[in-house]
């Protein structure tokens, strides 16, 4: 078991590029992991990483020796994965992640339940709004809002979220209620932007009679952090494009109100991502069923 441990903290540090991140991951110490990478590079006979004192990276062994790695701890899964299915009694650590504002409402309070179900399972969830390369972080799976595109990994459908444009009563009491997104352009509504690397928004799409428009503004204030923009938007700060389920009640309470109705944004999917396997393993299946199901029964579905 050794040996599979040292394998398991040698992916991470590949994966992540740090020891102190690996061992944050794994819940160990970096002097712990690096002391794991050591046992394996003596086993083995090699050095697999290349270490400064800000870096780590892998020699050209260690890149050979990574795909090798990546197919025993694949093949290990698996057949934990059938005994567990047959033992009825899934054991081991799912990473997902999920969009901050999904995360919380949605997400995040289905796994007490799920933990309750399988209690020899662990979830390692993290939020971010950024986009996340499920492979290269060692993910299981990922929820993700907004189109797709071309991918190369499975994809769960869940849901349509219909999207509103909205802004607190002070910032439209000073500034005006735009009816359109001309409007919004024309008489120069601060809009307030999600944007970080690697987006695929940084405009907003909106149902016109002419069919779907690109509207394109100078925002004066931007973050990589859907709750941070609603955050402003009560504040007076401008007009956000959120989906309506993440700001109900701010619409119901009054402290929002809907704008440029004329011309609502279009929809966004939201949708759960996993790695094409051979044999899916089955702690993954159960998480991912459990939760899309979950999912759209908080959604009405």
């Amino acid at each position: 078991m050794a040996y599979v441990r040292n394998l398991k903290t040698f992916v991470r540090v590949y994966d992540l590029g740090s020891m102190s991140a690996a061992g944050r991951d794994l819940r160990v110490s970096a002097a712990v992991a690096s002391s794991r990478i050591a046992e394996l590079e003596k086993h083995l006979g090699i050095r697999l990483f290349n270490r400064t004192t800000r870096m780590v990276t892998p020699t050209e062994q260690g890149r050979l020796f990574y795909k090798g790695a990546i197919k025993i701890l694949d093949t290990i899964d698996e057949v934990e994965s059938s005994i567990a299915e047959i033992t009825a009694n899934p054991k081991g650590t799912i990473f997902v992640s999920a969009p901050l504002g999904m995360g919380k409402r949605l997400i995040a309070p289905l796994v007490p339940a799920f933990k309750e179900a399988y209690p020899e399972l662990n979830v390692r969830l993290r939020l971010s709004d950024r986009k996340v390369d499920v492979a290269a972080e060692g993910l299981d799976a990922a929820f993700v809002l907004g189109p797709l595109g071309d991918s190369e990994m499975r994809i769960k459908p869940i849901y349509d979220f219909e999207r509103v444009l909205c802004a607190s009563p002070a910032y439209l009491e000073a500034h005006g209620i735009p009816e359109s997104g001309e409007d919004l352009a024309a008489q120069g509504h601060k809009c307030l932007m999600l944007r970080f690397p690697g987006a695929s928004e940084y405009a907003w799409n909106l149902r016109t009679s002419e069919g779907i428009r690109k509207f394109s503004f100078d925002a004066p204030l931007e973050s990589d952090d859907g709750d941070v923009l609603t955050a402003w938007a009560l504040a007076g700060c401008g007009i956000i494009n959120k989906p309506r389920f993440e700001v109900a009640p701010y619409l119901v309470s009054g402290e929002l109100v809907s704008v440029a109705e004329a011309t609502p944004p279009t929809d966004l999917p939201f949708s759960c991502i996993y790695p094409h396997k051979r044999l899916q393993d089955m702690k993954v299946r159960l998480f991912i069923d459990y939760m899309v199901a979950g999912c759209k029964q908080a959604l009405g579905q």
